[in-house]
């Protein structure tokens, strides 16, 4: 029964991508368009600094050794001898410490540094006097799924809230996720939804390998849960984009559903990827549910034509009727 249940499903994955293309059509890529929900979570190549701190020492004087030493956004993966990939490394190593001073192992702009930095001997231990992070979560919207079981999402990168870095990562994973309750947006206040992510292994979707400008990119292993049966459809090249009507897919009602748009500008220079698509949110369902584009909906698609063009990936804070996308070409750069 296992063996041809799943021969049945890879027979029906199969023949969602064997559509035939137009030998018009500038690009062959068959995609499955999303739209659906996604619990994120990522974490960090390393140990990021967020900055560093005051410390009082036992004796009731402060010092700040790390100050001007190590910097915001970047990554500690070594202390001395001892590796650090994440903050429980970093406790453990800092406890085992018997010098006043330790080398610290820093990637910095993708370049590795030592510095040396002092320990401060704390009421309640040893201290570098630094901030870190080694991990990320959230929502975000799947745009596509390709032949491959390869898929990116939200068309941008995740940054941290302090820094505005992006984020390097180490690994991360896709969970499922209901929404439940959309906050809705208006003028100088983007809205957002707001989903229930259970982060076990029963509700994980697959593996994040990527966090790019363009988006967070993977393996989907359970299609099953995230896709139900859907056309392939091919994906545009930017030269095919033009101004007029859209459709994107989303999630804010509860199920996936398409909503009209209108793309009011396709800029082929940019300077910025992820805002090389203008679009404007015309239909009246979603303005009465969203007010227009929120936060948790960057990677919905955005189809034109009978094409994936691109996904959303940005909301105008004055006007949330408003927004940005991306090319979808500049997304499947990172799929292979």
């Amino acid at each position: 029964m296992l063996t041809g249940g799943g021969y049945c499903f890879l027979e029906w994955k199969q023949s969602l991508f064997e559509r035939e293309a137009s030998t018009s059509e500038v690009s062959d890529d068959l995609l499955i368009p999303g739209g659906m929900p996604i619990g994120i979570y990522m974490e960090t190549d390393g140990v990021m600094v967020l900055g560093t701190e005051a410390v009082e020492e036992k004796g009731g004087t402060t010092q700040e050794p790390a100050k001007n030493i190590v910097k915001a956004g970047d990554y500690i993966v070594g202390i001395n001898d001892e590796a650090v990939t994440d903050k429980k490394d970093l406790q453990r190593a800092v406890k085992s410490q018997e010098a006043q001073e330790v080398v610290l192992h820093l990637r910095r702009n993708e370049e590795y540094v030592d510095v040396k930095t002092k320990l401060v001997d704390a009421r309640d231990g040893k201290k570098l006097g630094i901030w870190v992070k080694d991990d990320e979560q959230g929502l975000g919207t799947v745009t596509f799924l390709d032949s491959k079981s390869r898929f990116g999402a939200l068309g941008h990168g995740i940054r941290d809230t302090d820094t505005s870095e992006l984020l390097e990562i180490r690994e991360g994973r896709l969970y499922t996720t209901s929404i439940q309750e959309i906050k809705k947006g208006k003028s100088g206040e983007p809205g957002g939804m707001e989903g229930i992510i259970v982060y076990n292994n029963y509700n994980i979707l697959g593996t994040i390998e990527q966090n790019t400008e363009s988006g967070i990119f993977g393996t989907i292993d359970r299609i099953d849960a995230l896709f139900s049966e859907q056309e392939a459809i091919p994906a545009a090249a930017p030269s095919d984009v033009h101004t007029g009507e859209a459709v994107i897919r989303c999630a804010v009602s509860g199920k996936v559903e398409e909503y009209k748009i209108r793309i009011t500008k396709v800029d082929l220079n940019a300077h910025e990827k992820n805002k090389t698509l203008v679009i404007e949110v015309t239909d009246e369902r979603l303005l009465e549910l969203t007010g227009g584009i929120v936060q948790g909906m960057s990677g919905s698609p955005i189809i034109q034509d009978g094409k994936l063009v691109g996904a959303v990936t940005h909301v105008f804070v004055q006007n949330a009727a408003k927004g940005y996308g991306i090319f979808i070409q500049d997304m499947l750069k990172y799929v292979g």
